[in-house]
């Protein structure tokens, strides 16, 4: 498993260094992607490149991944795509009819979730990471919506290694919206997005080399 990450480690270092310099453009966080019911703000790359690639492989290393188990019409179904849950407290976070419980912070983890709130303004107390290994594995549309969430908080993503199109849709008018996340960049969604939109990661051919997305959220204990 060490040599395997090592393997995407070099592949990802020689695709990704021609984007070193693009850290220097910044986004207007604060407009809203989206044109209504819901706020969508893009901050770009928050992180550089050095630094990014830091996180990439110390998470690739430390975190707890396991494939993502889905209970669909009463079929267990395992994920190609890597999970891990993780919080303040072992919070537990069901969706797709399975129950998860989260493991302590580890210091990577922690210094990622002091950024994020400190850019966004928001605070959080957990957060879900998926390892999609190349653009084959993708995220059906989907919205967070669960009861273990706090209503209209906010959801911090970050992305960390390969860039991938992202897509929202509006559940009534299904009109969508879409952009693509750089290696190092924060998106952030709130207020009512998750109630009026749906969003995906779309499966791509394009896309060779790994993807680490850590989404940060907040979950209201009972």
């Amino acid at each position: 498993m060490l040599q395997n990450h090592q393997n995407l480690h070099f592949i990802y270092f020689v695709y990704f260094h021609v984007q070193m310099n693009l850290f220097d453009f910044p986004y207007d966080s604060s407009i809203n992607l989206l044109p209504k019911d819901g706020t969508v703000n893009y901050y770009g790359k928050i992180l550089e490149f050095t630094r990014s690639d830091d996180f990439y492989q110390n998470l690739m290393q430390e975190i707890e991944w396991k494939n993502d188990i889905a209970i669909i019409f009463g079929k267990r179904i395992e994920t190609k795509r890597k999970v891990a849950w993780y919080g303040d407290l072992p919070f537990e976070y069901t969706y797709s009819n399975n129950t998860k419980k989260a493991l302590p912070w580890t210091e990577n983890l922690r210094q990622l979730k002091n950024l994020v709130e400190q850019k966004s303004g928001e605070s959080f107390n957990s957060c879900l990471l998926n390892l999609y290994h190349d653009g084959s594995e993708g995220m059906a549309w989907h919205s967070d919506g669960e009861k273990d969430l706090k209503k209209n908080g906010a959801i911090a993503s970050i992305s960390l290694g390969a860039e991938r199109k992202f897509a929202f849709k509006h559940k009534v008018s299904k009109e969508v919206i879409s952009l693509v996340l750089e290696n190092g960049s924060l998106l952030v969604m709130k207020d009512e997005t998750q109630s009026h939109w749906l969003h995906r990661l779309p499966p791509t051919k394009k896309v060779l080399y790994p993807r680490i997305n850590l989404t940060f959220r907040t979950i209201i204990a009972d």
